[in-house]
């Protein structure tokens, strides 16, 4: 679920360390992947080199992997990594996890065919979710695809991160390079409240 702080987490920010968010298993840590993601994969969207950006402990790598598909994860939190390791190994998945922040996408000189993001886009703002776009137009070549679980503006109370995102400003984030396929209500499960927090789904084409 790279880059710094990802997923719903009380107030979080870029700016937490990112190790503090795993220091105990943090509520999106749900052992398995997420009802969006595990959809689209059960449909064959996934396809070709996939990169699951902010991977946290490497569920959405992890289920890559079991279709066949060439997987890596990136993260910042070394803690998160060592699990995502472990759980990938015990599992017998081919994985490569590496520690990676989510805005210099573009230093590992690599294309993805399909990028997968839960919990990311969303806790970056001004500079960082700019430099965050243009990091993943770096690594996804024309055709390729953006899948992102976000916490929506639909989710009441406080919460969640401090940005819960609009269908608005994720069709300006992506107006530049991307083709918007769809903005869909979607859900986040979490392990503290059966309901799971409301999200967006969004799928793009890079063009």
């Amino acid at each position: 679920m790279t880059g710094s702080t990802h997923h719903p987490h009380p107030r979080a920010t870029a700016s937490h360390r990112p190790e503090d968010l795993y220091a105990t298993r943090p509520p999106w840590d749900i052992g398995r992947p997420q009802p969006g993601f595990e959809a689209l994969a059960e449909a064959s969207v996934l396809q070709g080199r996939v990169l699951d950006v902010g991977c946290g402990t490497g569920e959405h790598a992890i289920m890559a992997a079991a279709l066949g598909l060439d997987a890596t994860g990136v993260d910042l939190a070394a803690n998160a990594l060592r699990t995502a390791k472990d759980k990938a190994r015990a599992r017998g998945r081919t994985v490569r996890f590496l520690r990676h922040d989510a805005r210099q996408l573009a230093q590992l000189g690599e294309a993805f065919d399909t990028v997968l993001d839960c919990g990311l886009f969303h806790i970056f703002d001004g500079d960082d979710r700019a430099a965050y776009v243009e990091a993943l137009r770096s690594v996804v070549p024309p055709g390729g695809r953006y899948f992102m679980l976000g916490f929506s503006d639909r989710q009441q109370g406080e919460w969640g991160p401090v940005h819960k995102l609009t269908r608005a400003e994720i069709e300006a984030a992506f107006a530049d390079g991307w083709r918007v396929d769809s903005i869909e209500p979607s859900t986040i499960d979490i392990t503290t409240d059966p309901d799971g927090i409301r999200a967006w789904l969004v799928a793009l084409t890079r063009t």
